[in-house]
C-alpha cells in the first residue's frame, strides 16, 4: 500500500524533482503561509495535491484499480483533503508549521470520520510498517554502540524517547578523529555519568561540551574536541530555525552551507537584522565558495566567544554559522566593490582561514542596518555644561554600536576654578568622569561586550592628582571609577623637571587655553611664561609641587591599579602621521 506522503517521489508530501523542491523551499518562506516540515528536516510549503494523492493511493489499495474511475472515489477524496486542509487553516490562520505526521494523523481522523474505516486501517498499518523501515535503516547507519544505557530522554515537544547512545557515541568518536592523545571512550563514560533519566535533550548536547572542556587542561587537543562538539550543538541550533534541516554532520555541512547561506540572507532580512543590500550578491556563487571544513580550525573558546558575542541571533537563538558568520562580514565590506562577489569571496578567504582577522565592531556590525565598523573615537570635551553633557551623550551612542572611546577632558576647569555664569566655583573633572564610567557601564556595547572608555588628562591640570587616584579602592567611592581606563597625557617638560628634581606647577585649563594644544619648544616657552605669571600674582589658582613627588604618586598607583596608564605627548606629535 503506498500512501506515505514522504517516502516515494509519487506520494504526496515529496517533491518530484530538485527544481520543484527549490520552487517549495522559496514559497514556504512567504509570510502567512502553511508550511511542512518533512521528516529530512527540510520545509516546504503545503499542499492540498498530494493529500489528494495520498488518500487516492489509500483507496487504490483497497478497492483496486477500478476506484479512479469512481466518481464517488473521486468525489470522497476531494471531501476529505478539503476537511483535512480546513483543519489546519482554522488552526493557523495566520500560517505556521505543520509536521508531516500531523497531516497524516488528520488524514486518519478524516478517513475514520466518514466511514471508511477499511482504508482507514490499511493506512495505519501501512505507516507503521514504514515507521518500522525507517528506524532500522537508521539504526543501520550507525554503529552499534559500545556503551549500553538504559535511559529516556526529553525530547523538544515534551515527549520521550530512549537515548540514542549510537549517535552520542558517533559523535564524540567524529570529533576525536585525527587528533592525538584524546580519548572518545573517556569522554562518553564520563557524559553518560553526567546524565539522568528524563533528561532534556539539549542538555545531553551540553553535557558532552561542558565533559570535553574539562579535559582541556590535561590534554590541550581536547579544546578542539570541545569546539568540535559545540559546533554540532550551533549546527542543530541554526539549521532548525532557517528550516534547512533538524541537524547536520560535519560531513553533510558541504552540502548544506551554500543552501544556509542562502536562508540566513533571506530570514535576516526579513528579521531586519541584515541589510537588504546583501540580497543583491549572488549567493549561489558565494555558497559555493564556502568552505565547511573551515569549521575544524577552531578551538574551543574561539568558537564560544563567537557563540556568545559575535553570532547574530534572534530572540538568543544563534541564526549564524561559522562560515556564514565570514561571510557576511565579506559582503558588508565588499558592499561598495566594483566586483562585489570575487571581492567578497577574497575577503571570506582572508578571514576564514585566520590569516586576517577585522576588528570586533567590523566582524559585529558589517552587513547589518547600521554598519559602524571603526573601532574607536576621539574626542575632547568642551569646558562648559551643554558641552560636558553633550560629550557624555556622544559616548553612550558611540558605545551603543560597539566604538571604543577616548575622551580628552584636559579642557574642563578644575576644582576651584571661577564659573562667570553663576559666580560659583567648579568642582572639577572627578565628578563628571563619574557619570562617564556609569554611562559606559549603562550603555553597552551592542549588548555583546560592556563599553570602553578612557579619559586622558595633561600632567599640569590641577586636578591630576585626583585623577592618578580614580581607581583605587579606598576612599570616596563617589570620586572613584572603577570600570573606565584613564591615561596620563605627559608632556616632556615634566619629565625634564623630574631628572633636575624641579618644582612643577599645576594650572586650571581655564587661566591657561592655549597650553593645552601647544607642544615641543612651543610648549615649553607657554609654560614658563605661566609660571612666571603665577610668580608676578597675575595668576592665582594654581599649584606648585616637587616634580619627583608627582611621578613616585604616578608610579605607585600606576603599579597598584593598573591606571593611568602614561602616554607621552611630544613623542606622539612628533611622529603623528596626520
Amino acid at each position: 500500500m503506498q500512501t506515505d506522503m514522504s517516502q516515494n517521489p509519487q506520494n504526496a508530501g515529496s517533491p518530484a524533482s530538485d527544481s520543484n523542491d527549490q520552487d517549495q523551499s522559496l514559497a514556504s518562506t512567504a509570510p502567512g503561509q502553511l508550511r511542512v516540515i518533512k521528516r529530512n528536516g527540510k520545509v516546504v510549503s503545503y499542499d492540498d495535491d498530494k493529500i489528494t494523492v495520498a488518500i487516492s493511493k489509500a483507496f487504490l489499495a483497497v478497492e483496486g484499480g477500478t476506484a479512479a474511475a469512481s466518481s464517488r472515489i473521486h468525489e470522497t477524496v476531494a471531501r476529505l483533503t478539503e476537511q483535512v486542509s480546513a483543519t489546519f487553516k482554522r488552526r493557523m490562520p495566520s500560517g505556521g508549521t505543520i509536521h508531516i505526521e500531523e497531516i497524516q494523523d488528520q488524514v486518519e481522523l478524516a478517513l475514520m470520520r466518514n466511514g471508511e474505516q477499511k482504508v482507514a486501517r490499511d493506512y495505519v498499518l501501512y505507516r507503521e510498517q514504514q515507521a518500522s523501515k525507517r528506524a532500522a535503516e537508521h539504526s543501520s547507519d550507525l554503529p552499534a554502540p559500545t556503551h549500553q544505557v538504559d535511559m529516556s530522554v526529553t525530547m523538544e515537544d515534551g515527549s520521550k524517547a530512549p537515548l540514542d547512545m549510537a549517535r552520542l557515541e558517533h559523535l564524540i568518536r567524529a570529533a576525536c578523529s585525527g587528533l592525538e592523545d584524546v580519548n572518545a571512550d573517556k569522554i562518553i563514560t564520563e557524559t553518560v555519568k553526567n546524565l539522568y533519566d528524563g533528561v532534556s535533550i539539549h542538555d545531553v548536547n551540553t553535557s558532552m561540551v561542558i565533559t570535553a572542556r574539562t579535559m582541556i587542561e590535561v590534554e590541550p587537543n581536547y579544546s578542539q574536541v570541545t569546539a568540535r562538539l559545540l559546533m554540532d550543538k550551533i549546527r542543530a541550533e541554526a539549521l532548525q530555525f532557517l528550516n534547512v534541516a533538524e541537524r547536520a554532520s560535519h560531513d553533510e555541512m558541504n552540502a548544506l552551507y551554500g543552501e544556509a547561506l542562502k536562508a540566513y540572507i533571506g530570514k535576516g532580512i526579513e528579521l531586519e537584522l541584515l541589510s537588504p543590500q546583501l540580497a543583491e550578491y549572488d549567493l549561489d556563487k558565494l555558497g559555493a565558495a564556502l568552505d565547511g571544513n573551515r569549521d575544524l580550525q577552531f578551538s574551543y573558546l574561539g568558537l564560544q566567544t563567537l557563540y556568545d558575542r559575535y553570532f547574530i541571533h534572534h530572540n538568543d537563538t544563534r541564526i549564524e554559522l561559522p562560515q556564514c558568520f565570514f561571510m557576511r562580514v565579506a559582503m558588508g565590506l565588499a558592499v561598495e566593490e566594483d566586483d562585489r562577489e570575487a571581492r567578497a569571496i577574497e575577503f571570506y578567504n582572508l578571514l576564514s582561514s585566520f590569516d586576517y582577522m577585522s576588528s570586533t565592531p567590523t566582524l559585529f556590525n558589517a552587513g547589518t542596518l547600521r554598519p559602524q565598523l571603526s573601532s574607536c573615537y576621539l574626542t575632547t570635551v568642551p569646558d562648559d555644561l551643554h558641552g560636558i553633557y553633550g560629550a557624555i551623550q556622544d559616548n553612550a551612542m558611540l558605545s551603543k554600536f560597539a566604538g571604543g572611546l577616548g575622551n580628552d577632558w584636559t579642557p574642563v576647569r578644575a576644582l576651584g576654578a571661577y564659573i562667570k555664569g553663576t559666580n560659583g566655583r567648579s568642582q572639577g573633572v572627578v565628578p563628571f568622569l563619574k557619570v562617564v564610567n556609569d554611562t559606559a557601564v549603562a550603555v553597552n556595547q551592542g549588548g555583546k561586550r560592556k563599553g570602553a572608555v578612557c579619559a586622558y588628562l595633561e600632567t599640569w591640570h590641577m586636578d591630576i592628582e585626583e585623577f592618578l587616584e580614580l581607581r583605587k579602592n579606598t576612599g570616596d567611592d563617589r570620586r572613584r571609577t572603577h570600570d573606565m581606563n584613564s591615561a596620563n597625557w605627559i608632556p616632556d617638560l615634566f619629565m625634564k623637571r623630574v631628572i633636575n628634581e624641579e618644582d612643577w606647577t599645576l594650572f586650571s585649563p581655564n587661566d591657561t587655553p592655549d597650553l593645552h594644544d601647544l607642544y615641543g619648544e612651543a610648549f615649553e616657552k607657554a609654560y614658563l611664561e605661566y609660571e612666571a605669571k603665577t610668580r608676578s600674582g597675575e595668576l592665582k589658582l594654581f599649584k606648585r609641587l616637587p616634580a619627583i613627588n608627582l611621578w613616585r604618586k604616578m608610579l605607585s598607583m600606576l603599579f597598584e591599579t593598573g591606571h593611568p596608564w602614561f602616554t607621552f605627548k611630544d613623542p606622539c606629535n612628533l611622529r603623528s602621521p596626520q
